[in-house]
């Protein structure tokens, strides 16, 4: 089966019953990420703590030096694998975590990826094996086949991947982990 306009809009209204990281949240930091050109280490640490209450106090082992530069810079390097493995330089930012800064940023563009979205490509034939632990490499393989969803259903990825969060809820038989 193949995502299509419908099973996104299913899921995106299925998503809000979920414990997803909160659209409007990263929305919200979008927005400063964008005018001011970088995070500060504070809302660093908010994105982590939406993404990853666990292991959000990491983020305040980096410099609030470090994080603006590494931020400020994000914007201007190229490529996916570059920009994510950027922001996992951070303490406190594993691939899924540091997705949400690049879907806040750009969400056109970008998605927040996890478990549970890796499944869910996974279950619909986009990737062929299990995985619990992401890393950029794990991030560029994930969004491609996002960003095939989103072109094909007008969606952005990082719609397509609340909607591939939420098609794991709902079909997921027993624990996560």
């Amino acid at each position: 089966m193949k995502p299509n306009k419908k099973f996104i809009k299913k899921y995106l209204k299925y998503y809000i019953d979920t414990q997803g990281v909160l659209p409007g949240k990263i929305e919200d930091f979008g927005e400063k990420y964008r005018s001011q050109g970088y995070l500060t280490r504070n809302q660093l640490y908010q994105i982590a703590y939406e993404s990853s209450t666990r292991s959000a106090y990491h983020v305040n082992k980096n410099s609030k030096k470090v994080c603006k530069e590494v931020t400020k810079n994000i914007l201007d390097v190229e490529g996916d694998y570059s920009k994510i493995g950027l922001i996992t330089l951070l303490s406190g930012f594993k691939a899924p975590t540091a997705s949400c800064v690049l879907a806040a940023y750009n969400p056109d563009k970008h998605a927040i990826v996890d478990t549970r979205v890796w499944a869910s490509l996974e279950r619909l034939d986009y990737l062929n094996e299990r995985k619990e632990t992401f890393d950029a490499e794990d991030y560029v393989r994930m969004i491609q086949p996002i960003r095939e969803i989103a072109d094909s259903t007008d969606f952005s990825p990082t719609k397509v991947s609340y909607a591939l969060f939420a098609f794991d809820d709902d079909v997921r038989e027993g624990n996560l982990h």
